[in-house]
């Protein structure tokens, strides 16, 4: 997955991380300037679902604008393991 949030912001004319982070403390995620630093400029290790919540309803997106798909980069072990796989 790749992460998109500074794209999604600028489309919304959010361009500095702190005008995000103070939109985001309105709606009560309060973050450190180092959290809001690592999802501004990084691909962040993990996102909890509540904080995808608010990043999504402060900029009015889906988690479709966020989270960009990236099948190619998926490791080829995986893939035919969920080729093999029998059916649930």
């Amino acid at each position: 997955m790749r992460w998109n949030l500074r794209l999604a912001a600028a489309n919304r004319g959010i361009w500095k991380a702190g005008d995000l982070q103070r939109r985001l403390a309105e709606r009560g995620m309060v973050i450190s300037a180092g959290k809001m630093s690592a999802l501004w400029s990084g691909q962040p290790g993990s996102v909890k679902l509540d904080d995808l919540d608010v990043l999504c309803a402060v900029l009015g997106c889906g988690v479709d604008e966020l989270l960009i798909p990236q099948p190619e980069r998926v490791g080829g072990a995986r893939a035919a393991e969920s080729e093999h796989s029998d059916p649930v």
